[in-house]
């Protein structure tokens, strides 16, 4: 294999859910397109890292200092929506349902990776406060997004905050036979009078 394509290969291998077999095929995709879509592509690399950083409020993903969402003085200064990424919060505005602020954490707490409260956006998070009613944990339902809504939780409450947690449960159109123990569980434990 000639060195540019296995260079190629093994950049796009290091990618996040890229493995090598799926590598190999994009590579030689790039390598079929014509030099204008090759330019393009790495034109939209580099403008990601040169025009787009983090906002210095909310550590959402941003080309303008603060961010869109904390500058719209029509959001709900009074409450706050922690996510564990940048991108976690698009599915939560795509609903509609939310018109608050947003906080990034940057990670979740994960001790076996080494990913202390230290790591994350938590400091941040909490001089946020003033004003602020409620704080809805969003965080993913893993150990790691469990562990930090709770240790996020016992900081808010000690500081006067009412804290909420996303609800869990069956997704809409789902089948209870082919739903998990963990799920179900949580369904039950989690229903509302009708």
């Amino acid at each position: 294999m000639p060195d540019p394509l296995a260079r190629l290969i093994g950049e796009l291998s290091r990618l996040p859910g890229i493995g090598p077999k799926t590598a190999t095929r994009l590579a030689h995709h790039v390598l079929r397109t014509p030099r204008e879509d090759a330019e393009r592509l790495a034109g939209a690399l580099l403008e990601v890292k040169d025009k787009l950083f983090h906002c210095s409020r909310c550590h959402a993903i941003t080309a303008e200092e603060p961010c869109s969402i904390c500058t719209d003085e029509s959001r709900d200064r009074q409450r706050i929506c922690v996510v564990e990424e940048p991108f976690n919060i698009a599915p939560i505005e795509r609903t509609g349902e939310y018109h608050g602020l947003y906080h990034v954490l940057l990670g979740a707490l994960s001790p076996q990776r080494g990913i202390g409260p230290e790591r994350l956006t938590i400091d941040d998070l909490l001089a946020r406060l003033e004003g602020v009613e409620e704080v809805i944990l969003a965080t993913n339902p893993n150990v790691e997004g469990e562990a930090t809504a709770l240790y996020l939780a016992r900081l808010l409450k000690a500081r006067g905050v009412d804290v909420t947690r996303l609800a869990f449960g069956m997704p809409v159109g789902g089948d209870i036979e082919f739903t998990d123990e963990v799920t179900l569980g949580r369904s039950l434990a989690g229903r509302r009078p009708l």
